[in-house]
Protein backbone atom coordinates (compact mmCIF):
# COMPACT_ATOMS: atom_id res chain seq x y z
CA UNK A 1 0.00 0.00 0.00
CA UNK A 2 3.00 2.19 0.61
CA UNK A 3 3.92 2.19 -3.27
CA UNK A 4 0.18 3.45 -3.98
CA UNK A 5 -0.21 6.07 -1.18
CA UNK A 6 3.41 7.50 -2.47
CA UNK A 7 2.07 7.38 -6.71
CA UNK A 8 -1.25 9.60 -5.12
CA UNK A 9 0.62 11.48 -3.11
CA UNK A 10 1.81 12.78 -6.84
CA UNK A 11 -1.59 13.57 -7.59
CA UNK A 12 -2.80 15.62 -4.59
CA UNK A 13 -3.18 18.65 -5.96
CA UNK A 14 -5.95 17.83 -8.04
CA UNK A 15 -9.64 17.81 -7.54
CA UNK A 16 -9.29 13.89 -7.12
CA UNK A 17 -7.22 11.00 -6.53
CA UNK A 18 -6.66 9.29 -9.54
CA UNK A 19 -5.54 6.29 -8.19
CA UNK A 20 -7.59 5.27 -5.02
CA UNK A 21 -9.46 2.48 -7.06
CA UNK A 22 -6.06 0.60 -7.94
CA UNK A 23 -5.26 -2.54 -5.77
CA UNK A 24 -1.93 -3.33 -4.84
CA UNK A 25 -0.66 -6.48 -6.64
CA UNK A 26 0.60 -8.91 -3.94
CA UNK A 27 4.18 -9.53 -3.12
CA UNK A 28 6.19 -11.77 -5.52
CA UNK A 29 6.59 -14.82 -3.34
CA UNK A 30 10.34 -15.41 -5.30
CA UNK A 31 11.37 -11.48 -4.36
CA UNK A 32 10.21 -12.52 -0.22
CA UNK A 33 13.53 -14.62 -0.68
CA UNK A 34 15.30 -11.23 -1.48
CA UNK A 35 13.81 -8.95 0.94
CA UNK A 36 14.24 -11.56 3.61
CA UNK A 37 17.86 -12.39 3.06
CA UNK A 38 18.49 -8.53 3.48
CA UNK A 39 16.78 -8.48 6.77
CA UNK A 40 18.63 -12.02 8.49
CA UNK A 41 21.34 -11.15 10.61
CA UNK A 42 22.82 -14.37 10.09
CA UNK A 43 26.52 -14.21 9.19
CA UNK A 44 26.93 -17.37 7.73
CA UNK A 45 23.49 -16.68 5.02
CA UNK A 46 23.15 -17.47 1.30
CA UNK A 47 20.78 -15.99 -0.76
CA UNK A 48 19.16 -18.66 -2.98
CA UNK A 49 16.48 -16.48 -4.22
CA UNK A 50 17.02 -14.40 -6.92
CA UNK A 51 20.12 -15.61 -9.90
CA UNK A 52 22.68 -13.21 -9.66
CA UNK A 53 25.92 -13.26 -9.26
CA UNK A 54 27.74 -12.02 -5.45
CA UNK A 55 30.92 -10.80 -4.25
CA UNK A 56 32.45 -12.24 -0.90
CA UNK A 57 30.73 -9.37 0.66
CA UNK A 58 26.90 -10.04 -0.60
CA UNK A 59 27.10 -7.20 -3.05
CA UNK A 60 26.18 -7.89 -6.60
CA UNK A 61 29.10 -8.13 -8.56
CA UNK A 62 29.48 -6.60 -11.96
CA UNK A 63 32.02 -8.43 -14.34
CA UNK A 64 35.17 -6.78 -15.63
CA UNK A 65 34.37 -7.57 -19.28
CA UNK A 66 30.93 -5.97 -18.42
CA UNK A 67 32.01 -2.78 -17.39
CA UNK A 68 34.54 -2.84 -20.30
CA UNK A 69 31.83 -3.53 -23.11
CA UNK A 70 29.99 -0.47 -20.70
CA UNK A 71 32.96 1.93 -21.09
CA UNK A 72 33.48 0.57 -25.11
CA UNK A 73 29.60 1.61 -25.82
CA UNK A 74 30.46 5.11 -23.88
CA UNK A 75 33.15 6.03 -25.09
CA UNK A 76 31.49 5.45 -28.99
CA UNK A 77 30.46 8.57 -29.95
CA UNK A 78 29.34 7.03 -33.71
CA UNK A 79 26.25 5.24 -31.91
CA UNK A 80 23.34 7.79 -32.54
CA UNK A 81 20.91 6.73 -29.90
CA UNK A 82 18.45 6.47 -32.92
CA UNK A 83 15.29 4.18 -32.77
CA UNK A 84 15.71 0.75 -33.78
CA UNK A 85 13.47 -0.99 -35.92
CA UNK A 86 10.36 -2.65 -34.34
CA UNK A 87 11.93 -6.24 -33.73
CA UNK A 88 14.86 -4.86 -32.57
CA UNK A 89 18.93 -5.01 -33.59
CA UNK A 90 19.78 -7.20 -36.13
CA UNK A 91 23.16 -7.78 -34.32
CA UNK A 92 21.75 -8.33 -31.32
CA UNK A 93 18.52 -10.66 -32.55
CA UNK A 94 20.94 -12.82 -34.50
CA UNK A 95 23.60 -13.10 -31.63
CA UNK A 96 20.43 -14.28 -29.26
CA UNK A 97 20.23 -17.09 -31.76
CA UNK A 98 23.08 -18.04 -32.19
CA UNK A 99 23.65 -18.15 -28.46
CA UNK A 100 20.68 -20.18 -28.18
CA UNK A 101 20.70 -22.35 -30.60
CA UNK A 102 24.84 -22.75 -31.59
CA UNK A 103 26.53 -20.45 -33.70
CA UNK A 104 26.61 -23.62 -37.05
CA UNK A 105 23.28 -24.25 -36.33
CA UNK A 106 21.49 -23.95 -39.83
CA UNK A 107 18.37 -21.85 -38.69
CA UNK A 108 20.19 -19.29 -37.03
CA UNK A 109 20.94 -17.69 -40.47
CA UNK A 110 17.91 -19.30 -42.31
CA UNK A 111 14.63 -17.42 -41.28
CA UNK A 112 13.50 -20.41 -39.60
CA UNK A 113 13.54 -18.98 -36.27
CA UNK A 114 12.05 -15.68 -35.26
CA UNK A 115 14.05 -13.39 -32.95
CA UNK A 116 12.81 -9.60 -31.85
CA UNK A 117 14.63 -7.59 -28.90
CA UNK A 118 12.14 -6.30 -26.20
CA UNK A 119 12.49 -4.40 -23.01
CA UNK A 120 12.76 -6.70 -20.13
CA UNK A 121 11.82 -10.21 -19.57
CA UNK A 122 8.36 -8.89 -18.72
CA UNK A 123 8.00 -7.08 -21.62
CA UNK A 124 8.96 -10.31 -23.62
CA UNK A 125 6.24 -12.11 -22.14
CA UNK A 126 3.56 -9.97 -22.81
CA UNK A 127 5.29 -9.21 -26.47
CA UNK A 128 4.77 -13.31 -27.15
CA UNK A 129 1.30 -13.30 -25.10
CA UNK A 130 -0.52 -10.64 -27.21
CA UNK A 131 1.40 -12.67 -30.45
CA UNK A 132 0.08 -16.22 -29.33
CA UNK A 133 -2.71 -14.51 -28.74
CA UNK A 134 -3.73 -13.17 -31.99
CA UNK A 135 -1.98 -15.52 -34.15
CA UNK A 136 -2.07 -19.44 -32.10
CA UNK A 137 -5.39 -19.93 -29.94
CA UNK A 138 -3.75 -22.65 -27.78
CA UNK A 139 -2.94 -23.01 -23.82
CA UNK A 140 -0.14 -21.88 -22.50
CA UNK A 141 1.53 -23.95 -20.15
CA UNK A 142 3.54 -21.53 -17.49
CA UNK A 143 6.11 -23.69 -14.67
CA UNK A 144 4.77 -23.95 -11.05
CA UNK A 145 6.25 -22.19 -9.41
CA UNK A 146 6.71 -19.10 -11.38
CA UNK A 147 7.70 -15.61 -11.36
CA UNK A 148 4.57 -13.82 -10.40
CA UNK A 149 3.70 -11.78 -12.91
CA UNK A 150 3.77 -14.37 -15.68
CA UNK A 151 0.91 -15.92 -15.15
CA UNK A 152 -1.06 -11.92 -14.87
CA UNK A 153 0.56 -11.28 -17.63
CA UNK A 154 -0.52 -14.23 -19.86
CA UNK A 155 -3.52 -13.90 -18.62
CA UNK A 156 -4.02 -10.35 -19.46
CA UNK A 157 -3.33 -11.22 -23.12
CA UNK A 158 -6.30 -13.51 -22.89
CA UNK A 159 -4.66 -16.84 -23.21
CA UNK A 160 -5.47 -19.91 -21.46
CA UNK A 161 -2.97 -20.31 -18.63
CA UNK A 162 -1.86 -23.43 -17.26
CA UNK A 163 0.32 -25.02 -14.88
CA UNK A 164 3.04 -27.54 -15.13
CA UNK A 165 4.79 -28.45 -11.72
CA UNK A 166 8.23 -28.76 -12.32
CA UNK A 167 9.50 -28.48 -9.06
CA UNK A 168 8.71 -30.76 -5.92
CA UNK A 169 8.66 -28.82 -2.28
Amino acid sequence: MERLNLLNNQFSNQETKALLHVAQAPADPILKLSTGFKVDTDPNKVNLGVGAYRTGEGKPLVFPVVRAAEAKIFADHSLDKEYLPIDGDQNFNKGARGVLFGWDHADVNSGRVATCQTLSGTGALRVVGEFLAKHKSAPIYVSDPTWGNHNTVFAKCNLDVRKYRYFNK
